[in-house]
């Protein structure tokens, strides 16, 4: 024996012994002996931490690293003497039955070890482990899969004709066929072999599509980065406790071997998985100096520091002072986004006549989020099931715009421009934030039919061009003071809309400077034309928004009073003989998700009543434009009832909004009187 190997033997069981690998091996083998059921293949599944195996021996170290097939069967011969020697499996005849599957804890943190997917050439020939990181765009169904089997020699007089000495055992890459089928010949004397079917051991096999984080920036409507790149899929295979360990649209960091998958006359590169781990972005530790410079001067005012956010906000594509409604609202929503399962939403329909303006401005804001997504009208919002393409015949759910843009905004553009069986969809996933694909079993070779639930987590956004719908419909006659037509679109979609924003007020028409902002764009897109876009970059609004939206914020009592007291006024004020309330039951759910928005734009973890203010006229001036006045009788702008040009007109913004909240507790005390309000004295 080879005194190199003998001695990896050696510090294999030594590290075993030291990791408590051999504790969890012994109690793996009970398993199997309490079985008294004989297996062709025995799988065995061994953490290892290439760190530690590399400080006993940096020979052994190495080579699971660059050699892990060939350091399996050295841990395989360490298993087979520790079942032998101390008993642990009766059934067990050779070293041939046991399977070892190595699954690193980590790789070193070396580019070599990285295996870029989308960069040229794909390395799927070296047959060692590699790190790579990508988002799951296809998921198949679990299928079974061959582990390992026995076949006997067909000639009686043959010694390989009886016991367990010719087992096939599946390998990374490896095809179906090449583990199982009728053409096999004995090692020993030529004859064929035959399987013996009463010991093939099955597994669970799925297979993922993943490709690189980099898509994101491609799915993007608009991109400050101008570099190109060569973005392709590619295939993990999932076997065994690895099934269902994945989840589409989630972004992971996987460890395997690559391999290349003959399919007829196609060859599909993959990643055979040994372990995966979910990305989680870390965001940044504080926003710009230039922001919290201009924090500190707002300080005396809590609604002062977003009016200025919002009125400086996007001046590379609108002049600052301009659509600032829209702007906070697309701010607010920008910090609402999570990947948490219980997250709160806050999607926007924006109805406008400005859709060029509108449009630009969406796209702009999109990459703001590392998951902005622009969804292409050629494709699907939601998930959709094809014929698996890797020839197993099943079932392969496609992710979508809604899936990839987990955690962050799905841009839908116009929605008066998609037909009625999407937009059902579509408020039946506002509504309950899932969706479900059929898989018709019979197609895809399954006894049953099967339902997949899939989450999506994103906040959307939308727009109806008010100059266009109008073309297509009659319109309303009878309308309430304050309210517009919004009848191209089914009301109970409108209502799943966390905010519904109109953007037709005299004072958001397309004025000069809009118009001198977009010819000199025209003439010099690379132009600053305004000092505060040097001041406020993109990045420093990037920044500032990862930040903020991963604040963890709390809502205070006199916050949570003032909008549950406002929300019982406005379902007994906004009644109709027929309906009842008009206002929808999410109502609720979306003053609180604003009014934390609102707080996470201010950089604070409490939510005030200052925040509820600012939801509760937000919320307010949505209801006007869908169902016309209430007695609260907001203006038509109530957030930024006038431009913001210097100090003075923010302090009149201030008195305003303190008399709005004066207002707003004596509706609340006239049409909720059983709700108590703690009212600050002059």
């Amino acid at each position: 024996m080879d005194p190199e190997i003998q001695k990896m033997r050696e510090v294999v069981l030594v590290y075993l012994d030291r990791s408590g690998g051999l504790q969890k091996f012994v109690h793996d083998c009970k398993k199997y002996n309490d079985s008294k059921q004989s297996y062709a293949v025995y799988r065995f599944v061994i953490s290892i931490n290439p760190s530690d195996i590399a400080e006993l021996d940096a020979t052994l170290g190495n080579y699971i690293l660059h050699n892990p097939l060939q350091a399996a069967q050295i841990f395989q011969s360490v298993c087979f003497v520790a079942i032998k020697t101390l008993s642990l499996i009766e059934q067990l005849q050779t070293e041939a039955q046991i399977s070892i599957l190595l699954k690193p804890t980590h790789l070193p943190p070396l580019p070599s070890y990285v295996l870029s997917l989308s960069t040229y050439p794909f390395n799927y020939t070296s047959q060692r482990f590699y790190m790579s990181e990508g988002i799951v765009i296809a998921m198949g169904t679990v299928t079974k899969y061959t582990q390992g089997a026995r076949f006997l020699c067909t000639e009686e007089t043959c010694p390989f004709s009886e016991g367990f000495r010719c087992i096939r055992v599946h390998c990374p890459g490896a095809t179906e066929s090449a583990t199982v089928r009728t053409d096999f010949v004995c090692s020993l004397c030529s004859s064929p072999l035959q399987e013996d079917m009463k010991f093939r051991v099955l597994g669970d096999k799925q297979i993922v599509e993943m490709i690189d984080g980099k898509i994101l920036n491609a799915l993007k409507g608009y991109s400050i980065d101008k570099a190109h790149f060569r973005i392709q899929a590619f295939t993990l295979f999932l076997r065994d406790e690895l099934a269902n360990k994945m989840t589409i649209g989630n972004h992971y960091r996987i460890i395997g071997i690559p391999a290349c998958v003959q399919n007829g006359l196609q060859a599909t590169a993959c990643i055979e998985v040994n372990s995966v781990q979910l990305y989680k972005r870390t965001g940044p530790s504080s926003v710009s100096d230039n922001f919290k410079y201009l924090l500190s001067l707002t300080s005396s005012s809590c609604w002062r520091f977003t009016a200025v956010l919002a009125n400086i906000f996007a001046s590379q594509v609108v002049p600052p002072g301009t659509y600032n409604t829209l702007k906070l609202a697309i701010l607010l929503s920008l910090v609402q986004t999570s990947e948490k399962e219980n997250a709160d939403y806050l999607d926007l329909l924006i109805m406008t006549s400005d859709t060029l303006v509108i449009d630009r401005l969406l796209n702009y804001s999109l990459c703001l989020l590392p998951r902005g997504i622009r969804h292409p009208p050629s494709s699907d919002i939601f998930p959709s099931v094809s014929k698996d393409k890797h020839g197993t015949g099943s079932a392969s759910i496609q992710a979508c715009s809604a899936v990839l843009a987990k955690g962050g905004i799905c841009y839908i553009g116009d929605l008066s421009s998609y037909k009625k069986d999407k937009l059902e969809l579509l408020q039946s996933v506002l509504e309950s934030r899932t969706t479900t694909v059929f898989i018709p079993g019979k197609k895809y070779g399954e006894e049953a039919d099967q339902q997949v639930t899939v989450s999506v987590q994103t906040n959307f956004w939308s727009f109806v061009d008010v100059d266009s719908s109008s073309k297509k419909h009659i319109q309303k006659e009878n309308f309430l003071i304050g309210q517009m037509d919004v009848s191209l679109i089914p009301v109970n979609l409108v209502d799943a809309f966390g905010l519904l924003i109109y953007n037709e007020f005299p004072s958001c028409r397309m004025s000069s400077p809009v118009v001198h902002h977009i010819l000199k764009k025209a003439i010099n897109p690379e132009a600053m034309l305004y000092k505060v876009s040097e001041q406020f970059r993109t990045q420093d609004y990037e920044e500032f928004i990862l930040f903020a939206r991963n604040l963890h914020v709390i809502l205070s009592s006199e916050a949570e009073s003032l909008i549950q007291g406002y929300y019982l006024a406005s379902r007994r004020v906004r009644r109709d003989s027929i309906h009842g309330s008009t206002l929808s039951a999410s109502a609720l759910k979306i003053l609180i998700s604003l009014a934390k928005a609102h707080a996470k734009l201010s950089l604070r973890q409490t939510v005030l009543e200052e925040d509820a203010v600012i939801a509760i006229l937000l919320l307010e001036s949505s209801l006007t434009v869908k169902h016309g006045t209430s007695a609260l009788c907001v203006a038509p702008n109530p957030v930024f009832p006038f431009d913001l040009s210097d100090e003075n007109s923010l302090q009149q913004r201030d008195i305003y909004l303190i008399q709005c909240h004066h207002q707003l507790l004596k509706f609340i005390a006239a049409y909720s009187p059983g709700i108590h309000i703690n009212t600050h004295e002059e």
